[in-house]
Order: C-alpha cells, then sequence, then structure tokens
C-alpha cells in the first residue's frame, strides 16, 4: 500500500488519496457448451452470449495486481468479488474504486476496513445535483486506467472482443488470461 501511494498520480492525491486499486469485470466470449447446465452458468445477460468472466483490478498508475480465476458469465459482481479471494488482499482504510455497475457490494467492503469509490447513483426520475455530475466525471476520469488495462487484455488474439474461445480451450483460459496481465505489467506504464 505504502508504494502505491508514493507512487500515486497526481489526479488522485486530493480526493482519492487511499485508493489501493480500481476494480472491474472482463468477460470472454466462449463457444457454446453443448451440457444445458453449462450453456446456463456460462450465459452473460450483459454480453448476450456464453462467456467467462474475470475480476481485474489495477493500481492508480495501471500496475495490474490482481486477476481472479474465470467464473461463469451468470456470476454477479458481488460473488466474484466475495469468492476470488480478492477480499483477501485488502487491509483497513483501503478505498477501491469502482463504475456504478457494482451494486451492492458496499458491504462486502465494509466488513474489510474498505471504502468503495464509486459515481454517485443516480435514480430513476431524479435529476442529479451538480455535485453529483462532478463527482461521477472526476471518477469517470479516474476509471479510465483501467479500461485502458482491460484494453491491452484484449489486444491478445485470443482474447480480443469476439475472439470465440472454443470449449477444448477453457481449461487454459486461466492461463492465458494470467499470462497475458503478466506481459502488461511488463509493458511500459498505462498511466505516467
Amino acid at each position: 500500500m505504502e508504494l502505491v501511494k508514493f507512487n500515486l498520480p497526481v489526479p488522485f492525491r486530493f480526493r482519492y488519496k487511499n485508493v489501493y486499486c480500481i476494480i472491474d469485470c472482463l468477460e470472454t466470449e466462449i463457444q457454446k457448451p453443448s451440457d444445458p447446465v453449462y450453456q446456463s452458468a456460462t450465459w452473460s445477460e450483459y454480453k448476450k452470449c456464453n462467456t467467462v468472466k474475470y475480476l481485474v483490478a489495477c493500481t492508480p498508475q495501471g500496475f495490474i495486481n490482481f486477476v481472479s480465476n474465470g467464473y461463469g458469465g451468470r456470476i454477479s459482481d458481488a460473488k466474484i468479488i466475495e469468492k476470488s479471494g480478492f477480499l483477501n488482499n485488502l487491509k483497513p482504510g483501503m478505498q477501491i474504486m469502482a463504475d456504478r455497475g457494482f451494486k451492492s457490494v458496499d458491504s462486502l467492503f465494509l466488513k474489510k476496513g474498505c471504502t468503495l469509490v464509486r459515481p454517485p447513483s443516480v435514480y430513476a426520475n431524479i435529476k442529479p445535483t451538480k455535485d453529483q455530475v462532478k463527482e461521477t466525471k472526476r471518477i469517470a476520469s479516474l476509471r479510465v486506467i483501467i479500461e485502458n488495462v482491460i484494453g491491452r487484455i484484449r489486444h491478445f488474439k485470443l482474447l480480443s472482443p469476439h475472439a470465440c474461445v472454443p470449449v477444448k480451450n477453457l481449461d487454459q483460459l486461466d492461463f492465458a488470461i494470467q499470462s497475458a496481465c503478466g506481459l502488461i505489467n511488463l509493458q511500459y506504464p498505462v498511466r505516467k
């Protein structure tokens, strides 16, 4: 944590000085399994296809510091955070930045003494205040780092947006994702 704080990019230093990492999920399309149970477990409502879902975390500098094993595309963000072991890496006082898609995960972080930083929730038919709009823009401008990291992961042909991983290769997919993340960490920084 001290190393992350020491190297914290300037835009984080004023309001988000305790941000340890930025999280997001990555879904990789897979071939439709023949077993209906696996079809159901891997179906992603978000992508409208069968997927394997990964939780990816990076530091504010863009260094990937966590990647989960793969889970069926149906798994919720809360469940993947709970099952992946990500929470075991957190210490009290840390802040984790996420987008508004991470619903009902606040309690998981509170149990660890951590806080979730995400855009203010906007309810239907309620106009957001100026402060909420500013906060949403600030967080979105900082969260772009994880989007860039995921974009780098997608540069690998096997993991590109519409590459459909054959069922016979699923047992190597975790290794492929972890290898890609390791290679990305050896590249030039996402954010200088």
